[in-house]
């Protein structure tokens, strides 16, 4: 099983300056490549792969003396993502590959091979650049795959490590109703559970957003290109970092515990992208990110053998009462609250819902009759 750490690095002033030229040097091979394949395809009609551009690669070293200073597996790993975006869009339908640029709030470059980690000194060493100090707070054993170097806004730098643990993923549990669990994600609530139970969202954007402002009206005041201006967006920078290091310690909380109390969890499936269109909920929505919580939910419904069930989009679980099976056609996004006409039970809008997904999921696997 392939499992991914991530630590933060303490770089010297010198060391700093080697990761930038780095990152640099990797995000101008990254572009070079990508112009190289769009300009062969428009001249010959024909895809250039990753190992002809590997082999022009000496001759564009020595047009750029600078790129001998920079570890040449990193350089070859640009042309590799290179080619996987291009897979993505032309399998995936992901968009077409954009070029890099230097102004992006995460720059990064991959480590292939011939780095090590040690635990006794928190040390992690990098080819070309040596040892550097790392806040190792997670031991691991196995196999070290790809690392990649990331550094943020903020000026933090990071390394992930990818780990073949040589630990194979659970079989997945049995389910039955009874230890399966609904669950309808909101704005008012973070989400609500088939149980009745409702997780509060905290909004930490929102919290934030006047001092958000602020910080953002401090910046356009500033002359362009001034220290004082630098300085302006490393605050607001830093207090976007907090927002979200709050919003994945909630979620990574919130995942977890459900994980751990249920062996299926049933979810509606959203297009946030579109949902995103109405500007009236458009910041909510972000703050919420539905997206990366249910991402979190996949992943360690992988590592712990736990089973995520899932129901179309356009399944009408709010206005379907979940007692009688009266569907409800008038129901607007305000009705918060609502009566079925034929059974008269009184309805949670989002409750009812929950329910519902839970009911509509294991009809699906056969578990429970329509």
């Amino acid at each position: 099983m392939m499992k991914a750490y991530r630590f933060r690095l303490y770089p010297t002033v010198e060391q700093s300056k080697q990761l930038d030229q780095h990152i640099g040097s990797c995000r101008f091979v990254y572009n070079w490549a990508l112009n190289k394949k769009i300009k062969t395809y428009e001249q010959t009609k024909k895809s250039i792969s990753r190992f002809d551009l590997n082999k022009l690669m000496p001759s564009l070293k020595t047009e750029n003396p600078w790129l001998a200073d920079v570890n040449s597996q990193s350089l070859q790993g640009m042309t590799k993502q290179v080619e996987s975006a291009f897979t993505r869009f032309f399998r995936e339908k992901k968009g077409f590959p954009k070029f890099k640029s230097k102004k992006n709030p995460v720059q990064a470059f991959p480590i292939p091979q011939h780095y090590s980690v040690n635990f006794e000194t928190c040390v992690v060493k990098l080819p070309k650049i040596g040892e550097i100090k790392a806040k190792l707070h997670r031991n691991f054993t196995g196999e070290l795959k790809t690392a990649t170097v990331s550094k943020i806004c903020t000026g933090k730098y990071f390394i992930s490590i990818l780990v073949e643990n040589n630990e194979e993923l659970p079989v997945k549990q049995a389910f039955s109703e009874s230890t399966t669990i609904g669950i309808d994600v909101g704005i008012k609530d973070f989400a609500v559970l088939s149980t009745g139970e409702k997780v509060e969202n905290p909004k930490y954007l929102k919290n934030s957003l006047q001092r958000v402002k602020v910080l953002q009206k401090r910046v356009s005041r500033k002359q362009k290109g001034s220290k004082s201006r630098e300085k302006a967006k490393q605050r607001l920078a830093r207090l976007h970092e907090k927002i979200t290091n709050q919003r994945n310690d909630f979620q990574n909380k919130v995942s977890f515990k459900l994980i751990s109390e249920n062996q299926a969890i049933a979810l509606e499936t959203l297009n946030v992208k579109v949902m995103q269109k109405n500007h009236h909920l458009a910041q909510a929505i972000g703050d919420s990110a539905w997206s990366s919580f249910v991402t979190k939910l996949e992943y360690k419904a992988e590592w712990y053998g736990k089973t995520i069930l899932r129901i179309g989009q356009f399944e009408p679980s709010s206005k379907i009462c979940n007692v009688c099976g009266y569907h409800k056609s008038d129901l607007t996004l305000k009705d918060r609250e609502w009566t079925c006409p034929d059974c008269k039970t009184r309805h949670d809008r989002d409750i009812n819902a929950s329910i519902n997904i839970k009911k509509f999921a294991l009809i699906d696997q056969n578990l429970i009759g329509i």
